[in-house]
């Protein structure tokens, strides 16, 4: 047998894998469950580089890991297919999304597969595809055809809504619903009406809906972005200007689930930072509504969501949100012009921007005031950019002395601070945030601690009817609808101004072909362009998409049933799997995904459609490898470059440079020449040892600071059980790590050692069937411990270390025996698989693969040492070394000792008052 080739092994072991299916699971065993689950990638153009691999590994080595136990595992892969980057190469070249999607999710495959991870491709999904999108776009129509019943506490048909309404009408029906949209009616009334008024009054109660809805518009993308898409008032994507827009949109309601998903955390083994953020995105607040009237609009009144209650009394101003409808109201004639130019101003900031930023302070008076609820004072009324229009209700009783954005926005414009809970110091020049304390200036709240002050104010709130206490979310209604033409298309068509859910036997409802991927010319989304694109011929479809996260909001449950033809997921295949076990994937994704994953599984949990409350039940969060850069020194106005160690004699400037031409941080002058066509007449100012010395920081990897590493180069090198190692190698999981290309030699040089192990240089095949020795024994359970304990706590750079001094000491020990060799075969398996499949086969397993093999067992007895040497002490102060039997006792030890001439020797032959004796550590005596 030749020596160690990796590529060689690796492309026989994967092609092997490939053609006998070895990792397919199967939806029906007697052996325990465990769901691997990967966030699945979005497949762009550049593939994969070396930082995103690292959780793709590690969950790769507990999938063989739990095979290896007898679990049956599945680890499925697929891909998040729609989206924007797509829809814009298709704007810019015209070639359709559809074809650049498969051609890189061909590419990924690829390097996926050349990585070796152990995925069940058979199940496979691309969210792309009809025949996985029509399963969303069914759970869309479910959305559509639900409600959220108080009295149950879940979602339930429209059909019970409806069935109240034609017993008992609209009353005592309690509800999450757009409460301004709903009216009032009995039964009588609502079997009078017509089948438009119906559909009219339902309407509110959807948990998918339509209203007019304040969004990211991009106009220079032609559709609306998520606030995770825009950064500093523009896109992420291109940097184009983003303003916020009242448009109407598909809405899902996911603020019906705000508090079980709140109260679900809870029983989740998750990161506490990822929980943490949860619930802060939730926002649950206690406190009151409390209604003010408006001077000259009795029609008017604001209402305003205060947690704080008790300092009704230091009110001195209200703030509307810059959104807000009743601005076109409330502002005079003589605010117009300067209310309007400011809005204009703050509808271009972001949300994000908004909350952010505390040091900008802006804002405009309107010219109404409003009456204080208790005392009649008048208020004057703001707009402000610091109130957001979606949380509360838009806006804000300003309590400057004890909130410190209402403090800074008073003290701006000069408008009163009075403090209502004591301990505020005018002279610290800041707000006091009042925790606890009594509250005073207040007509009849004096001398009360803040908690019964709170109570008493909803009290009297409640009693005159103008407030009442109540719970208050952050959490918004997710906007659902998209104006892209790569996304699922909403189903739903138009009918007489109303919007009606295409029927189920009709889906999936696909994309259309059009001409252009961008909004017409008339403003409409791309969808606009298709001909003849009608229901059934006769009724318009709704025009925008579904947003990237519809898609893989469901997508863990298609994996266990992804052929399924008459069911998202068939009822067996999901009782049987009933959710993740482990999930692997970026704390990034917090409050986007991983809440709407947990949102979609609640509602299909409500319909008796799954059998588990939350989707992911452990999660973890892998950091990322950052890039390691490097730089060459230009002269300033020149094409000539300075080494780095005489770059602080001249006037230059640092140029990233691609990190495939440099090693060891020594750049290849001649291939930089070639890298771009104005260095071809490069010149150098070199180390005195004639090389070039690059500089180096540590950045994200992009592809805009030439630091990318792909795997594909580094795999063709050192082959992929190399980059597995060397990639659990570089830190815990978790971190944020620099990445090492140098450290692939030391991985690529211990695969080399192990495999000696087997092969030695001087002969093909060493293994022996010799018993073997306690030495060896204990260097390998030693090393099966130290294993099993790093993957069941997910502590895998650990590992590595562990099988490098086995192989150390077996090396050493010149260990060649099958009883060693063979469970160190298996041991390894989970982190290098292709070598150990081929060294399984050498050992004699050639029916197969040694993914099922069982894991080897740890025997503690053999690290039971034989012998103990005991320092011992003379007052304290080690005097000798003494090796006594591990079986002895401490009165054996004692005995001993005191035989010695140890006394004699160092103690002047004084007696042994006591002799102390530490059993495997120590024995001191004290003369």
């Amino acid at each position: 047998m030749p020596g160690y080739r990796p590529q060689e092994i690796e492309k026989k072991w994967q092609q092997f894998w490939h053609q006998n299916q070895t990792f397919r699971a199967q939806n029906h065993s007697d052996k325990p469950k465990y769901y691997v689950l990967d966030m699945f990638p979005y497949p762009s153009g550049a593939g994969l580089h070396v930082g995103h691999p690292l959780g793709y590994i590690a969950s790769d080595i507990v999938s063989r890991y739990k095979r290896h136990r007898g679990f049956n595992v599945l680890h499925p892969m697929g891909f998040d297919s729609f989206g924007l980057p797509a829809e814009q190469y298709a704007i810019q070249t015209g070639q359709h999304p559809e074809k650049t999607t498969r051609e890189n999710i061909a590419r990924y495959i690829e390097q996926l597969s050349a990585l070796g991870f152990s995925y069940d491709w058979s199940r496979e999904i691309r969210t792309s595809n009809p025949d996985y999108y029509k399963w969303t776009q069914w759970i869309f129509l479910k959305l559509f055809n639900s409600w959220y019943n108080l009295d149950t506490n879940k979602a339930e048909s429209i059909r019970t809504l409806q069935d109240k309404f034609a017993a008992e009408g609209s009353k005592g029906v309690r509800a999450v619903c757009d409460e301004e949209e709903v009216h009032d009616f009995s039964a009588g009334q609502w079997q009078m009406m017509t089948e438009a008024q119906k559909i009219a009054a339902v309407h509110p109660y959807r948990l998918a809906y339509q209203s007019e809805t304040y969004v990211n518009w991009c106009a220079g993308l032609g559709t609306v972005l998520s606030n995770d898409e825009v950064k500093d008032g523009v896109s992420e994507r291109g940097g184009f200007p983003v303003e916020r827009r009242l448009m109407p949109q598909w809405n899902l309601r996911i603020t019906a689930y705000a508090q079980r998903l709140l109260d679900g955390l809870d029983h989740l083994d998750w990161p506490d930072a990822v929980k943490e953020m949860q619930r802060n995105w939730i926002g649950r607040s206690v406190g009151a509504e409390v209604r003010f009237e408006v001077e000259n609009h009795p029609e008017l009144p604001l209402t305003v969501f205060t947690t704080r209650p008790d300092t009704l009394f230091g009110v001195s101003y209200l703030a509307v949100a810059p959104e807000s409808e009743l601005l076109d109201v409330l502002t005079t004639a003589a605010q117009r012009e300067a209310v309007t130019k400011y809005v204009e101003y703050a509808k271009n900031r972001s949300e994000r921007d908004r909350m952010a930023d505390v040091k900008t302070i802006t804002g405009e008076f309107t010219g109404a005031y409003a009456r204080h609820p208790f005392s009649d004072e008048q208020l004057p009324i703001w707009v402000a950019d610091y109130v957001l229009a979606g949380y509360g209700t838009g806006v804000v009783m300003a309590v400057p002395a004890h909130d410190t954005r209402d403090y800074a926005f008073a003290r701006h414009f000069s408008l009163p601070i009075v403090p209502v809970v004591e301990g505020y110091d005018e002279a610290a020049g800041e707000a006091y945030v009042a925790k606890e304390g009594r509250v005073i200036n207040s007509d009849f709240l004096n001398g009360l601690d803040v908690k019964p002050a709170i109570q008493e104010v909803i009290k009297r709130l409640e009693e005159k009817q103008i407030g009442k206490g109540k719970i208050n979310y952050r959490l918004r209604d997710a906007i659902f609808g998209r104006q892209r033409y790569w996304g699922e298309p909403i189903p739903v068509y138009y009918r007489d101004g109303l919007a009606f859910g295409v029927a189920e036997q009709d889906l999936p409802l696909v994309l259309p072909e059009i001409d252009e991927y961008k909004p017409t010319e008339t403003g409409e989304p791309p969808l606009g362009r298709a001909q003849d694109w009608r229901y059934r011929n006769e009724f318009e479809f709704e025009l925008s998409t579904m947003p990237g996260w519809a898609g893989s909001s469901w997508y863990y449950l298609r994996y266990m049933d992804p052929k399924n033809e008459d069911r998202f997921v068939g009822e067996e295949a999901e009782r049987y799997w009933q959710n993740v076990d482990l999930y692997m994937g970026g704390a990034e994704h917090a409050t986007g995904h991983l809440l709407y994953s947990r949102f979609w599984h609640l509602f299909l949990k409500d319909l008796g459609l799954v059998t588990t409350e939350e989707p992911f039940q452990k999660l973890i969060n892998q950091g990322m490898i950052l890039g390691r850069s490097n730089f060459v020194y230009r002269l300033n106005g020149t094409n000539t470059f300075v080494t780095a160690s005489k770059r602080k004699d001249y006037d230059t400037t640092a140029l990233h440079v691609d990190v495939n031409i440099v090693e060891d941080d020594v750049l290849d002058v001649e291939a930089f020449k070639k890298w771009r066509d104005d260095f071809a007449n490069a010149e150098f100012i070199l180390e005195d040892n004639g090389t070039y010395v690059c500089g180096v920081e540590i950045e994200k990897m992009s592809k805009s600071k030439y630091n990318v590493v792909s795997p594909d180069t580094l795999t063709e090198r050192y082959g992929a059980d190399a980059l597995r190692l060397h990639e659990m190698f570089l830190g815990p999981l978790e971190q944020f790590k620099p990445w090492n290309t140098q450290g692939m030699t030391g991985v690529s040089g211990f695969l080399k050692k192990l495999w000696r192990l087997y092969f030695p240089e001087d002969r093909d095949w060493a293994v022996t069937d010799e018993p073997a020795t306690p030495a060896e024994l204990k260097a390998l359970h030693k090393a099966i411990r130290k294993a099993q304990e790093d993957i069941e706590r997910f502590s895998f750079n650990t590992s590595v270390s562990t099988f490098m001094i086995c192989v150390n000491e077996l090396s050493a020990l010149n260990t060649h025996k099958r009883a060693i060799l063979e469970p160190l075969t298996v041991l390894i398996s989970p982190y290098a698989p292709h070598l150990a499949e081929e060294l399984w086969e050498q050992l004699g397993h050639a029916a197969g693969s040694l993914s099922t093999a069982p894991f080897p067992e740890f025997e503690e007895k053999f690290l039971v040492e034989d012998s103990v040497n005991y320092p011992v002490a003379i007052n304290g102060k080690v005097r000798e070394q003494m090796t006594f039997a591990a079986s002895a006792t401490a009165a054996e030890i004692e005995e001993a000792v005191r035989a010695t001439d140890i006394l004699a020797r160092f103690a002047e032959g004084k007696p042994a008052k006591k002799v102390i004796v530490v059993p495997g550590r120590m024995v001191n005596v004290v003369v």
